[in-house]
């Protein structure tokens, strides 16, 4: 006689062994039985490349002389209207934190670029790692084997993808430019004797070259081909096949790069990727402002309701951080070409998941476009540093760089009230 499932974590352990796409993809057993709170935290970050506008995305003013044509929805948040381009995610909103008040001192796209990915403003000796890099380093810090894929991966970047910094170029990001086109040159196109073949002469050529440098053996060159190799025979390769995804799953994601890579990032943290990044280009709209974030809010909200639901219903939701920032906002002055230009003082952010509080709303903008600080104001290492700690990450601890520079994750102090 049958004993009745348990819990919905007992149906999608048997059925993820069973290889039922339509709960699980077939990934490593352990990796996919994993749920909850328990599980190693990872990181997937939406970034909003260019410089979304608050007032077109989570912050709008309709009806004021900063607001433009932008009309502005209720959300199911009590008091939390955002912008008409994202009906989906205003039926999501009570599952995440806004943050109305980010400010930065960085208004070149260069610089607030790797401001808001690292939490440090540039320094000229120094290259700090990507929130993403300091994630997959803690999973080697922590120990963990069982990962045979890249431990960060970037979809769609574009020319500032997730650095590994003084941590070194093992954490650079992964980089696919296009998650709905197969992966090339990852599976091996020759098998057995062949293959091993292939591999032997290749270690013949490796050793050949060390005996010639005495510096060859400091490269990661070595390291990097035996990654590779092990991924192009590991079953977690299939975490990248968005295809195997029944087309209702693929289709509530939107039919864009930014979607299906969204929808890439929650299988690749199924199956234990540390950090993923999804980058969607085209908010710098200096010109036709309003007809820009239209087109790019028709991609990012089906795509960020999608991956919300999809990681709760797997029970992902409470091990995985999602961030969905940019380099800055745009001005709340319209310029001739009914654009905006760059705005650090006053931008919008929004963050959700693992240790987060839930339908929360910090910050204030003035609805006139007067007051050139938001009320609020959140340093933008502080809420990093916020993130780090939801991530498990002892961001206050020094590590020495190879330069011998002492170095802390963040210099930022924990938002207390955003954590659950």
């Amino acid at each position: 006689m049958s004993t009745p499932l348990s819990s919905r974590r007992d149906f999608l352990r048997i059925s993820s062994g069973l290889g039922l796409s339509i709960l699980l993809p077939a990934l490593d057993l352990r990796a996919a039985t994993e749920r909850g709170p328990a599980r190693p935290k990872s990181l997937i970050t939406l970034w909003m490349a260019g410089g979304p506008s608050q007032l077109e995305t989570w912050d709008p003013h309709p009806g004021t002389k900063i607001g433009g044509p932008t009309k502005a929805i209720k959300t199911n948040v009590e008091g939390l209207s955002i912008a008409d381009h994202f009906p989906r995610m205003a039926e999501r909103m009570d599952s995440v934190c806004v943050i109305r008040s980010l400010v930065s001192k960085e208004g070149d796209h260069e610089r607030a670029t790797y401001m808001l990915k690292t939490g440090f403003r540039p320094a000229p000796a120094l290259i700090h790692p990507s929130l993403s890099a300091i994630v997959a380093q803690k999973y080697d810090e922590d120990g963990c084997k069982d990962l045979a894929i890249p431990r960060i991966i970037s979809f769609s970047p574009n020319q500032w993808p997730a650095r590994g910094g003084f941590l070194g170029d093992q954490y650079d990001a992964f980089k696919i430019f296009d998650p709905k086109e197969n992966l090339h040159n990852l599976a091996a196109r020759v098998q057995g004797t062949r293959q091993s073949q292939r591999v032997e002469n290749l270690s013949v050529v490796e050793k050949s070259f060390a005996r010639k440098r005495a510096q060859a053996k400091a490269t990661l060159h070595e390291e990097t081909v035996k990654s590779a190799l092990t991924m192009m025979t590991s079953d977690q390769l299939k975490a990248f096949k968005i295809d195997e995804e029944p087309k209702a799953v693929r289709d509530a994601y939107g039919d864009s790069q930014f979607g299906q890579g969204c929808l890439a990032a929650r299988r690749l943290v199924e199956v234990g990727v540390r950090a993923v990044e999804v980058t969607l280009d085209g908010f710098d709209t200096h010109a036709d402002n309003f007809t820009g974030h239209a087109l790019r809010g028709e991609k990012v909200d089906p795509a960020f309701a999608a991956l919300i639901h999809d990681l709760k219903e797997r029970d992902l939701w409470d091990s995985t951080v999602v961030l969905c920032i940019g380099e800055f906002g745009r001005s709340p002055a319209i310029n001739p070409f009914s654009g905006r230009d760059h705005w650090p003082s006053g931008f919008s952010a929004v963050v959700g998941g693992a240790g987060f509080k839930q339908g929360l709303v910090l910050g204030k903008t003035d609805p006139e476009g007067v007051a050139k600080m938001p009320e609020d104001p959140i340093e933008v290492q502080d809420l990093y540093a916020t993130v780090l700690k939801n991530l498990g990450v002892d961001f206050a601890r020094e590590r020495m760089t190879p330069i011998g520079r002492p170095m802390q994750f963040s210099a930022g102090t924990p938002i207390d009230r955003l954590l659950a």
